[in-house]
């Protein structure tokens, strides 16, 4: 919003989940939108995840650097059409360590990321329409415990954050808008967390994205 009646302020949401408001600035987020829009073309684009019980995710997914499946990762998206997943960019892990060392501080950035820096190597994009959802779960498919880092672009969302031991209370809804950045490591790595809901028309007219689109950095360890 242009005018905030309480300026919003970075909040440790959970021990090692930190949110930092408008985090990528106006440019930042029309240089991560038209990088979204190149991954987002075939081959191993954009597409539907099918669970193993046979329903489908709402929120339609790209991988870059490995692509995960329920509940694993691959080269190629083996649930997709079949090719070999698109390279993760070295200037997205770099902005991936930036971000850790912004949301948690120099220090904690180093205990986190260990000497030298885990790098992040993979990348999951979720877009999300007006309709669409995120349950309850924890992201446990990778043997690294370095922090996830979440990028949120457009509409508005209710993000969800919870506990590492169950799906259900406690947790904290707590609001992402477009450019804010959200980072969980440490006690908080494995915490379960979700999407109920997306507010749409809301994204920054400028950006030119109907939807929401989440990108979130991992360090793989496979």
């Amino acid at each position: 919003m242009d005018a905030e009646l309480f300026p919003r302020e970075r909040t440790e949401v959970a021990p090692g989940a930190v949110h930092v408001p408008d985090w990528l600035d106006a440019d930042g987020q029309r240089d991560m939108l038209r990088a979204c829009r190149e991954w987002a073309r075939p081959p191993a684009g954009l597409r539907t995840v099918r669970t193993p019980g046979g329903g489908t995710m709402t929120a339609r997914q790209v991988c870059l650097g490995r692509h995960w499946y329920p509940y694993g990762y691959a080269r190629t998206a083996v649930d997709g059409d079949g090719a070999p997943v698109k390279p993760f960019p070295g200037w997205l892990g770099e902005l991936g360590r930036r971000a850790v060392r912004d949301a948690l501080g120099e220090h904690a950035a180093l205990d986190a990321l260990g000497e030298p820096a885990a790098a992040y190597d993979i990348a999951l994009i979720n877009f999300y329409d007006a309709d669409a959802r995120m349950g309850m779960h924890r992201d446990s498919d990778e043997k690294s415990d370095a922090p996830v880092v979440s990028l949120s672009l457009g509409d508005t969302c209710v993000f969800r954050f919870g506990n590492p031991e169950t799906r259900t209370r406690p947790y904290t809804d707590v609001e992402l808008r477009s450019g804010d950045l959200f980072v969980f490591g440490g006690p908080s790595r494995l915490a379960h967390h979700g999407v109920p809901k997306v507010q749409p028309g809301t994204a920054p007219p400028e950006l030119g994205l109907t939807g929401r689109l989440n990108i979130t950095l991992r360090v793989g360890g496979l």
